[in-house]
């Protein structure tokens, strides 16, 4: 069995609060090198892809580079997801980094924090993207802003957007899957806003299909194993990468139980029942 990404969350710490994030009511941390590495270790040969992504602003931590180096070491390739508001720190770490396969920026955080000087926003990390793409590695830009079914994005500030991405990248724009492929390399992916799972909510619906624990798995700052990228608060512990390897937590019961429910397009634990995301995947389940 592999996984075709794994979530690491090197820190739950951001310099953001934006209006659709649920946050988090963990304790602010950043994942020390010695547990970077025990997780890179634990990881390895169970998938080639590494997100830097599930709460906080990975560019914030202060060994990513060296984190970045390590994880190319050993073999992964490393997506990036930022909301784009450090474009020197971007630059300074991200350009020489070998390891780096793409970079998300997500757009939608400038209008989740009461917008600011979107024409700055904006070209900067157009002039990184044509920068960092030269160089081989991918971007995507996201607006996971749509309004949805059941939800109202914030995305008044999406033509001005769009127009200064079509200044530095002019159109014909290409369509791609979830999107529009701007440039060589260069990306633009749209998306509903949706219902983070949060326990305190009420269920959606326990029928549904999910890429946890099959295409996907979480790690958390401090090592604990989650199924899927977004158990923002460790609801669904499953283990812990830095006491115990993979294989042991793939084991468990409980582990087990979930998957096999996922096979069957149910929903075994109430944290799953309560995911506004797994919404999209109903018509394939």
């Amino acid at each position: 069995m592999r996984f075709a990404k794994a979530y690491v969350e090197i820190t739950n710490v951001c310099n953001r609060s934006c209006s659709f994030c649920p946050k988090t009511r963990r304790p602010g941390s950043f994942m020390t090198e010695a547990a970077f590495t025990r997780v890179l270790d634990r990881l390895r040969g169970w998938t080639e892809y590494l997100y830097f992504h599930l709460m906080g602003e990975p560019l914030l931590h202060p060994e990513l580079d060296r984190f970045l180096d390590l994880a190319g070491e050993r073999g992964f390739r490393v997506i990036l997801t930022t909301n784009g508001t450090l474009p020197d720190r971007m630059r300074e770490l991200l350009l020489p980094a070998p390891a780096l396969h793409k970079v998300n920026l997500s757009l939608q955080s400038f209008e989740g924090n009461a917008g600011g000087d979107i024409e700055n926003y904006v070209n900067r990390l157009t002039d990184f993207a044509a920068e960092v793409a030269a160089r081989g590695i991918l971007v995507n830009f996201r607006l996971w802003n749509l309004d949805g079914a059941e939800t109202t994005g914030q995305n008044r500030e999406n033509n001005r957007i769009l127009e200064l991405l079509a200044e530095a990248f002019p159109k014909p724009w290409q369509p791609s899957r979830g999107g529009e492929r701007l440039a060589d390399r260069i990306y633009l992916s749209w998306g509903e806003t949706f219902r983070w799972p949060d326990l305190r909510s009420e269920a959606v619906n326990d029928r549904h299909f999910c890429y946890g624990l099959k295409d996907q798995i979480g790690v958390l700052c401090d090592g604990t194993l989650v199924p899927c990228c977004l158990d923002h608060e460790g609801d669904l512990p499953l283990g812990n990468l830095l006491q115990e390897d993979l294989q042991t937590v793939l084991d468990r019961p409980r582990t087990r139980a979930m998957l096999e429910g996922f096979r069957r397009g149910e929903a075994v634990e109430e944290l799953c029942k309560r995911c506004g995301y797994a919404n999209r995947f109903r018509s394939t389940s």
